[in-house]
């Protein structure tokens, strides 16, 4: 099993946080891992991506032009990305920050409305953990088990009591996530 994930929004929405707890989870499955950020000078609001493999095997290069997985959060990075997802791959998205939605008929679309759960919910702090339930709904990379694991090796411990707040936001992800258009 070896998956090419990218996950790409603005600064303040959790990408570059989700692509660590994604890359430790595969850490404490024992699996081969890279974490490759890429972002601009702003903490919030500039652009912001990364990519995570999560891989049985041994991973050759962390630099990637197509992806298994992109996880797009906003429209420029919708417009950047969706070109590179590999045929047969899949597009997650939040329909929130994305007013003109994926058109590829080759790949499998899923979306998810990850901020309207958070307003819904009042957990804005946990839109990223709704997003990465709705990934490991539609391809499970990773056990639940791991990422809380995972979630509480990347959190400082004085942020660990959000530990149950931010597993109840990955388990409604799960519930939410839809698909949006299939190959």
């Amino acid at each position: 099993m070896k998956r090419e994930i990218i996950i790409a929004g603005f600064g303040g929405q959790g990408v570059l946080s989700m692509g660590k707890i994604l890359a430790y989870s595969g850490l404490m499955e024992g699996k081969e891992v890279t974490w490759f950020p890429s972002y601009g000078p702003e903490q919030r609001g500039g652009t912001a991506n990364v990519t995570v493999i999560v891989s049985d095997e041994r991973i050759s290069s962390p630099i990637l032009n197509a992806y298994d997985i992109a996880i797009i959060l906003n429209q420029p990075s919708l417009d950047k990305f969706e070109r590179t997802v590999k045929p047969g791959g899949i597009l997650i998205y939040d329909s929130y920050g994305i007013p003109k939605p994926p058109t590829r008929q080759d790949i499998r679309t899923c979306r998810i409305d990850a901020m309207k759960a958070s307003i819904e919910t009042d957990n804005s702090k946990a839109f990223n953990m709704f997003v990465l339930g709705g990934m490991l709904k539609v391809d499970p990379v990773v056990t639940l088990k791991s990422v809380m694991a995972g979630l509480k090796k990347s959190l400082p411990e004085r942020h660990h009591h959000l530990l149950p707040a931010n597993e109840k936001a990955i388990l409604k992800g799960m519930e939410i996530i839809v698909e949006a258009g299939s190959i």
